[in-house]
């Protein structure tokens, strides 16, 4: 495989991501006017939000078996374009039925995509031989900063969601197809370990017991990134007696953070090795919530959501990083599997710091995202195993490349 295939494989992967972590923004940060468009209740709100994670979880489970026939650079080729018309869809219909399927569509196909896109990462990976996966997670956090940027203007001009969507559809689905053509799938039989009997690309080789700790991690990390997106606002607002104003910085400031953290972490990881790394983010994490929870006015609680940009952002990619190092194998389906816990983490994460914020109180709420980003610390030791893998040994050192590619 040349060196320029390569590069070109990562070029149109990170535009992948990017593509994917901007119509996700666009989706998300519209939905009052999604709601107020279709007359969608406050009571019937919440399933609608449910029901996209939830079908997201079963597209995810879906791709599992759908990769042993077709390979995840022709499923994501495919996917990315479903994705991006569901989301036009959403705000095209003109009654509740038409929104309910197309969001049920956004959330199957995203399920599918979010799998198929971090397996062609960890493949990727597994060919350059050194970390690069914070650096596609980087892509969509940039993505998720444009989406959100546009949906601003959409808001702040008063345009319908049509309006608002199509431009971005119609940038970024020409781009995400060009780009597919140069997709990278690594060549599955030369996988270290497939030969040992793992599988190729066989679910039978993921042993869950040993998974677990990654999908646990997974959860933890989306249960702080959802509170992070659901309550920083209020929380400023309401228990730090922030102006309203005010209280939209947090959440910017975390997204600016992710970005950086994902842009710069490939190298901490390439130089510490990822157990390190996992450590490192899961203290920051915890100290970002400790500070929050302390904090006695909003700019010292902008600062403790600040920190937890840094912290979070390294998690959610070494776990993809390291199920593929886990069961070389048969990266594809323990991608898969840690993947439905991203979607697990986020319905868990927002109700489950409201409720505990209504019946006690915001600041005591945040203690339990806190403990459970600082239990990953117990986890840690398992992003360094690499049983017959690549990348990392057991000492969280990476081996030399095996392509000496950008």
């Amino acid at each position: 495989m040349t060196d320029a295939r390569l590069r070109r494989g990562r070029i149109s992967l990170g535009v992948s991501f990017f593509a994917q972590g901007a119509a996700f923004a666009l989706l998300v940060t519209r939905i009052p006017a999604i709601q107020d468009r279709y007359g969608i209740s406050d009571a019937l709100l919440p399933a609608f939000l449910a029901a996209v994670p939830v079908l997201a979880g079963v597209g995810s489970v879906l791709t599992e078996h759908v990769v042993a026939r077709v390979r995840p650079a022709l499923l994501l080729r495919w996917l990315q374009p479903v994705v991006l018309l569901a989301l036009l869809g959403v705000g095209a219909g003109r009654s509740v039925w038409q929104v309910a399927t197309a969001l049920g569509a956004f959330g199957l196909a995203v399920g599918g995509l979010d799998a198929s896109m971090n397996m062609l990462g960890v493949s990727l990976q597994r060919t350059y031989g050194r970390s690069i996966m914070l650096g596609f997670h980087a892509a969509y956090s940039l993505g998720g900063i444009v989406g959100a940027s546009l949906a601003w203007v959409g808001a702040h001009w008063d345009l319908a969601l049509f309006v608002s969507y199509l431009p971005a559809v119609a940038v970024l689905l020409p781009a995400a197809l060009a780009g597919s053509r140069w997709y990278v799938d690594a060549d599955a039989a030369a996988v270290p370990g497939a030969a040992d009997g793992d599988g190729d690309g066989d679910a039978s080789g993921v042993v869950f017991r040993a998974l677990l700790p990654l999908c646990l991690v997974m959860a933890f990390a989306y249960i702080g990134d959802s509170t992070v997106s659901n309550w920083s606002a209020k929380y400023l607002q309401d228990t730090l007696g922030s102006s309203a104003e005010l209280a939209t910085v947090p959440y910017n400031a975390y997204m600016v953070t992710t970005l950086l953290g994902r842009a710069l972490g490939d190298f901490g990881v390439r130089r510490f090795g990822p157990v390190a790394v996992v450590r490192f983010g899961s203290l920051l994490a915890g100290a970002g919530f400790a500070v929050v929870v302390a904090a006695p006015g909003a700019w010292i609680g902008i600062i403790g959501f600040t920190l937890l940009g840094f912290g979070l952002c390294v998690l959610v990619p070494q776990c993809f990083a390291a199920a593929g190092r886990l069961f070389p194998g048969a990266s594809e389906a323990a991608v898969a599997r840690v993947n439905i816990f991203n979607y697990v983490g986020f319905l868990i994460g927002a109700p489950l710091v409201g409720a505990l914020g209504d019946a006690w109180s915001y600041r005591g709420a945040m203690l339990v995202p806190m403990g459970m980003v600082l239990v990953t610390l117990v986890y840690a030791r398992s992003f360094g195993r690499a049983g017959g893998g690549y990348g990392v040994g057991h000492d969280g050192q990476e081996r030399p490349r095996t392509a000496d590619v950008g």
